[in-house]
């Protein structure tokens, strides 16, 4: 029997943490040797919040990258209560920012600059609403009442459901959807609303954390949920809708800080990012589906061209390790351990 081959237009990865320092020239290579490009989170320590400091980052990210590197850095802008609705157009303008990012206050790593309340960005999210500018969304509310689990179902009845009446031409990236409600949400707003899907909550639920143990390297915000849950997200990016596009949230944090005992929220999948796809496109009988989701759909939202180039994926076992070491970081990959059915080819 022939070896099964895929070859799809060079994709790109629009939801990527790269850290920095020590940890981006670690990590960078992994989402370079994939993607062409790739959203740009910034989350850093200090944040990333105005224009300057954004193109500083983009330089230290091609520096960290290898030479032969073919990779564009796309930057956002982290929004705060009192974000300056002219800095955010001025970035944009300048072709600095592609994207400003919404993380509601204290949601996930880094994010304790994040925005208290929508009401307060609301002449940020107007202004980018008028100059056709791409907010991300982290959509969880982070209020203690709510059970960790319904955190993104609320989110959309608290805030973007609203938001999306009040400001229906603002386009929106609802970032990392893991509901059926999301799915939802999604599918039935505007043509101005698109939603990314990780890897990971494409093949793990909630029992991957907690079942046999706790397990840290399967713990990411937001949290993986229940099995319908993940079921309604394989149907929705197998689809072939235009509204759903890679995003793998790649969030590395070294071996000790995840197992630890208040372990940080993040899955490192960039080393096997398209395999880990693939492999859930293959077994719902959607490979024709992939390059859409992979290749297409981000770049028509986000009203950027086509890549040129090609990759080509085929069917043959590929061997995850346990663990990763670079620039003395010590990281484990998601899958770790696993032989999965696709490699690059």
């Amino acid at each position: 029997m022939s070896t099964k081959r895929l070859t799809i237009r060079r994709p790109d990865d629009w939801h990527v943490h790269l850290r920095d320092g020590a940890m981006l020239k670690a990590v960078a290579e992994y989402t370079a040797r994939q993607f062409a490009r790739a959203i740009v989170m910034p989350n850093l320590s200090p944040p990333v919040t105005d224009t300057a400091s954004a193109a500083a980052y983009h330089e230290r990210i091609l520096a960290a990258l290898p030479e032969d590197a073919d990779f564009t850095p796309l930057m956002t802008c982290y929004l705060t209560d009192a974000t300056d609705p002219d800095e955010v157009a001025r970035g944009f303008e300048a072709g600095v920012f592609t994207a400003a990012k919404l993380y509601p206050a204290n949601a996930t790593t880094n994010s304790a600059h994040g925005v208290t309340a929508i009401d307060k960005i609301m002449p940020v999210l107007e202004r980018m609403a008028d100059i056709g500018m791409t907010l991300c969304v982290h959509g969880e509310v982070t209020t203690p009442d709510i059970d960790v689990f319904d955190r993104e179902a609320v989110f959309i009845e608290r805030s973007m459901a609203p938001l999306m009446r009040e400001l229906p031409e603002l386009r929106v990236v609802f970032e990392h959807v893991t509901t059926s409600e999301a799915v939802q949400f999604v599918e039935r707003a505007g043509e101005n609303v698109a939603a990314t899907i990780t890897p990971q909550h494409l093949h793990i639920n909630r029992n991957a954390m907690l079942v046999g143990g706790i397990r840290p390297h399967a713990y990411c915000l937001p949290v993986a949920k229940r099995e319908q849950h993940r079921l309604a997200l394989r149907k929705a990016a197998t689809s072939g809708s235009e509204k759903f596009f890679l995003g793998t949230d790649t969030a590395p944090h070294a071996r000790h800080l995840k197992e630890a005992a208040c372990g940080c929220a993040g899955i490192f999948n960039a080393p096997f990012a398209l395999e880990s796809y693939v492999a859930v496109f293959d077994a719902e009988g959607a490979l024709d589906k992939f390059e859409a989701f992979a290749s297409e759909n981000g770049p028509r939202f986000y009203r950027l061209p086509l890549n040129e180039g090609t990759v080509t994926l085929e069917q043959a076992p590929v061997e995850v390790p346990a663990e990763i070491t670079a620039e003395g970081e010590t990281l484990v990959p998601f899958h770790a351990g696993e032989t999965l059915g696709w490699r690059l080819a």
